[in-house]
């Protein structure tokens, strides 16, 4: 998959030891979708209006998704 735009979002602290989740904004060029093995249990494209369930909003991923969307949203 090529990607375009990569941005940084925001960071936090991960439940394990000397851990950091960074979470990034970009832009998709091409491609499918390739989860890494032993990463990514599954990815997908969705809709803005049809996500699956969410992470709790406390959570970098929620923030990202919720950041995401919004802007989106805003553009439409």
């Amino acid at each position: 998959m090529r990607l375009s735009r990569v941005r940084y979002f925001s960071s936090q602290p991960w439940p394990f030891p000397n851990s950091l989740m960074i979470a990034f904004v970009c832009d998709w060029a091409s491609g499918e979708i390739r989860p890494q093995a032993g990463e990514i249990e599954a990815a997908n494209w969705f809709k803005v209006l049809h996500l699956p369930k969410l992470p709790s909003k406390i959570s970098i991923a929620r923030r990202l998704i919720d950041a995401v969307t919004s802007e989106m949203r805003a553009g439409q």
